[in-house]
């Protein structure tokens, strides 16, 4: 198991083209699919777990928990547990949750703007 380093304020721990640093161990977590479409989900505002898992078309219910806790750890998203029985559990972006959701909205609106070329692409590739 890789141990999580603790944040020194290195210039090296920011650097992205280095293997230990914590910026790019950072840029692993969020830069999957399934953390990506999270983010996009809860940019909307505070959702359940199920009310998550129904958003996030094709999550399975151990990556969604994975994932949430995931974003959970790295400060992304708030998980609110409250007192009942079944308890009820919410989930919200936080601040910097909330601006990586515009680099996701970025990322979403160049897709749309270049579906087209890549399929293109893909079909004159594959043929």
């Amino acid at each position: 198991m890789v141990t999580k380093q603790q944040l020194k304020g290195l210039p090296e721990d920011a650097d992205l083209r280095r293997a230990d640093s914590l910026a790019r161990e950072i840029f692993s977590d969020v830069a999957n699919k399934w953390a990506l479409l999270i983010i996009e989900a809860l940019g909307d505002g505070t959702l359940r777990f199920s009310e998550l898992r129904n958003e996030v078309e094709g999550i399975s219910h151990k990556m969604l928990t994975q994932n949430l806790r995931m974003l959970e750890r790295n400060g992304l998203v708030h998980r609110k547990v409250h007192p009942t029985v079944p308890p009820r559990v919410e989930y919200t972006l936080t601040g910097p949750g909330r601006g990586l959701r515009a680099t996701v909205d970025a990322m979403c609106d160049w897709t749309h703007q270049n579906l087209g070329h890549i399929d293109d692409a893909r079909h004159r590739f594959d043929s």
